[in-house]
């Protein structure tokens, strides 16, 4: 069964600003986040679970690219729904971890 995916109002206005190399990414990220669930595989560099959020919330992220500037992407995790919701999109420097 797919995963809904789908982005918060902030990460959607952040992907739009994005260049068209790391949108790419980001779709192709957005498909694997669609068939195999929150965890995407290991071609994901970084990928890992955030700490710090509390046990309440499963919040997970990888590197969309390598280099300067890095970007990344964060999404939360609604396992009984199915759901992964996108909250950010953009360089590592502004990450919310």
């Amino acid at each position: 069964m797919n995963w809904n995916v789908y982005f918060s109002e902030k990460a959607g206005k952040q992907a739009k600003k994005l260049n068209k190399r790391i949108i790419s990414i980001l779709d192709l990220l957005v498909s694997d986040l669609r068939n195999y669930g929150a965890a995407p595989g290991k071609g994901w560099s970084n990928y890992g679970k955030l700490k710090g959020k509390g046990k309440q919330i499963d919040i997970r992220h990888c590197h969309l690219t390598k280099g300067k500037p890095t970007y990344v992407c964060c999404w939360e995790v609604k396992d009984k729904l199915k759901e992964i919701k996108v909250n950010y999109v953009g360089t590592h420097e502004k990450a919310p971890y």
